[in-house]
């Protein structure tokens, strides 16, 4: 063998040994995409004028829910309008219209229409805010560019009041959208300080226990089966360890009472 073929040999002989050493890369699982898929959303969101004021990971109560509470992604008041951001980190092909009541991930999945969950987040805004028809509120849905969606051209219109956006364009589509309120509209729709009433209002509503967020959490994830039991204080449904747990404790002089009305 020559001094040149033996140079060469020793060099693919490190390459080897270095691939060889090399660790395979790790998988980042669900959750922690969806995390940060949520800080990257937090981000262009905070990055609004000071004046403008973003609400992330709002909780409320809901009867309707099996939980007793539900969450809406991002909140953002601005001058010229609401904009109620339901996030998805769904991958694949996803399909649907306004009018579905389900879409369809990679043509097998069912999900409910991400737009008739924000309705009902909208519902619960008006209500707390007391807004009224005339408001503008903008519905949005976010996907992340892991997904390909095939939807009613509408959607993706910025003259629609409800908006399917990827999560990298979301500050794009809501600065026009506010241009288009601007040119319709020749004094904003709320002044700073009824903003910050909003704020404040939502701050005050906003379920921070931290305990009471893991419950719902967990009841998402394993789709907990209520037994009819409902909270005495406000009607909420609670679940058969809530049931349970109030029932065994001594304070509770045996009623039921959802997390929320456990501490009063």
């Amino acid at each position: 063998m020559s001094f040149i073929s033996k140079i060469f040999g020793k060099k693919e002989q490190i390459k080897e040994k270095g691939k060889s050493n090399q660790k395979p890369p790790r998988k980042i699982q669900p959750d922690r995409i969806g995390d940060l898929g949520e800080y990257k959303i937090n981000i262009q969101l905070d990055q609004f004028p000071k004046n403008y004021k973003h609400v992330a990971d709002f909780m409320f109560v809901n009867e309707k829910a099996k939980s007793g509470f539900s969450q809406i992604d991002h909140i953002l008041l601005s001058p010229y309008g609401i904009f109620v951001i339901e996030t998805k980190n769904y991958s694949g092909e996803i399909v649907g219209s306004k009018s579905d009541k389900q879409w369809t991930v990679n043509k097998k999945h069912k999900v409910m229409n991400p737009f008739h969950q924000n309705y009902g987040h909208i519902q619960t805004i008006k209500q707390a805010l007391q807004l009224s028809e005339a408001h503008p509120i903008f519905s949005m849905i976010s996907f992340t560019r892991r997904a390909t969606f095939r939807t009613d051209p509408e959607l993706r219109k910025i003259q629609s009041t409800q908006l399917c956006v990827y999560d990298t364009e979301l500050t794009e589509f809501i600065n026009r959208k506010i241009n288009v309120m601007k040119l319709q509209n020749s004094t904003p729709v709320f002044t700073d300080s009824e903003i910050e009433d909003m704020f404040h209002t939502l701050k005050v509503i906003n379920i921070t226990d931290a305990q009471m967020r893991e419950n719902h959490k967990a009841a998402l994830k394993s789709d907990i089966t209520f037994q009819g039991a409902t909270c005495v204080t406000c009607g909420v449904k609670v679940s058969e360890k809530v049931k349970q747990f109030c029932l065994s404790n001594k304070k509770f002089e045996g009623k039921i009472y959802c997390f929320q009305h456990q501490k009063r």
